[in-house]
């Protein structure tokens, strides 16, 4: 399976406003806190993949701010929602007007038990990206609303393929899309969340 999408950083409000004004439809919104790690047989930037440990809580009531997240001992974690957890390889991007990639991904039931498997081959926590994100339907594509801590906000267009030959087309529709919401592909972040937070670091 292959991914393309197109990142690009925008005012949040702003694009709700317009995605309502476009029948768009708002399909949920999420907490995810993201550990990506450092291999021990490779340099994952130097390959540009990434391996990833992504816990996710569903959060239903409305858009979600980085105050949401203070929970009441502080810790970050809020009492409603369930968690989980799913393990994510993302292979190098395949296409320089996108951020299309190979992605495989499987649920964890233990995530504890993945942190030690991952520990025991030798894989290292690098870092952890923690944001809300927003979900919308808009056309066949994903819009999702992105504030993520210590980098900013970004509006991410996605949608999934099978194949490598529909990756021009879908990315061309992607960028139509954009425009109707007011955004401009050329102004794309082709750099992950990852990325510009170690950058910033």
């Amino acid at each position: 399976m292959y991914e393309v999408e197109i990142k690009v950083p925008a005012e949040l409000e702003a694009v709700r406003e317009r995605l309502r004004r476009v029948d768009a439809e708002r399909v949920g919104a999420r907490r995810q806190r993201d550990v990506y790690y450092d291999a021990p047989h490779r340099e994952f930037a130097e390959t540009d993949e990434a391996l990833r440990v992504r816990h996710e809580t569903v959060r239903p009531d409305g858009v979600e701010t980085a105050e949401d997240d203070e929970g009441p001992d502080g810790d970050g974690e809020k009492p409603d929602g369930d968690e989980t957890t799913r393990l994510t390889y993302k292979g190098p991007l395949l296409d320089e007007g996108s951020k299309t990639r190979s992605e495989h991904e499987a649920g964890v039931d233990d995530p504890e038990a993945m942190a030690e498997i991952l520990d025991g081959l030798g894989f290292e926590p690098a870092a952890t990206v923690v944001k809300r994100r927003e979900y919308w339907a808009f056309r066949e594509f994903t819009v999702t609303l992105d504030d993520v801590d210590g980098v900013g906000e970004f509006v991410e267009i996605e949608r999934e393929i099978p194949e490598t030959e529909t990756i021009d087309a879908t990315r061309e529709a992607a960028v139509e899309s954009l425009s109707r919401l007011g955004l401009d592909a050329d102004k794309q972040v082709r750099t992950s969340y990852l990325g510009l937070l170690l950058a910033d670091s």
